[in-house]
């Protein structure tokens, strides 16, 4: 039988997004282009394997290759760093439209904002995304500012917009370097998912890219 997509090559595998059998050309070519695949697909799953770190990335203006985050920097705020993910996660799972695309879109915004408070103390208001984004960035601004003011009433001194930057700018980096880059990719949703919302007693690793 021939590939349901483009009905002239040999279909070679199953296709849990389309209930039909397509060809490996196809499933390459349109998987979370338009074949929003689920995220137990094997063909995916190995797709993701081999879909790892893009050198061309770091050439790429949301890569903010101008932030240097020390490797050493989170250690200094783990907890930050968890919450924004956690936070991320949970909206994901509250809005199942959400994909990588629109989670890198609000923290570039971000970034964009607290880099423009770091170097000039200025505040900067993103203005174009979407409802959802948006929804996004006010969590993450609310986790920051929540993150700070607990750590305040323990005693710690203020959190600098300049250190907030670069926890936001390596939780982008992440989102960059897990997503596929496709259009309905959920690549870096999963990870946090899989890494992030574990049972309490299992430890979070957190990969750098």
């Amino acid at each position: 039988m021939n590939c349901t997509l483009c009905e002239t090559r040999k279909e070679k595998r199953f296709c849990p997004a389309l209930h039909a059998r397509i060809c490996a050309t196809c499933c390459g070519t349109h998987r979370e282009v338009f074949l929003d695949c689920p995220s137990d697909c094997l063909y995916l799953k190995q797709a993701r394997e081999y879909a790892r770190f893009r050198p061309e990335l770091l050439e790429d203006e949301r890569w903010f290759a101008q932030v240097q985050v020390e490797d050493d920097f989170l250690d200094a705020h783990p907890l930050l760093l968890e919450d924004l993910a956690e936070r991320i996660c949970k909206s994901a799972l509250g809005n199942s439209s959400l994909r990588d695309r629109d989670v890198i879109e609000a923290l570039v915004a971000l970034v964009r904002s607290f880099e423009t408070r770091a170097n000039s103390g200025l505040h900067y208001e993103p203005t174009g995304p979407s409802l959802a984004q948006q929804a996004l960035i006010q969590e993450l601004r609310e986790v920051i500012a929540d993150y700070d003011q607990e750590g305040q009433e323990t005693g710690d001194p203020h959190l600098q917009d300049s250190d907030a930057l670069k926890v936001l700018v390596f939780v982008l980096r992440l989102a960059l370097d897990r997503s596929s880059g496709r259009p309905l990719s959920r690549g870096f949703l999963e990870f946090l998912r899989t890494e992030f919302m574990k049972d309490e007693n299992t430890q979070s690793r957190i990969i750098l890219p």
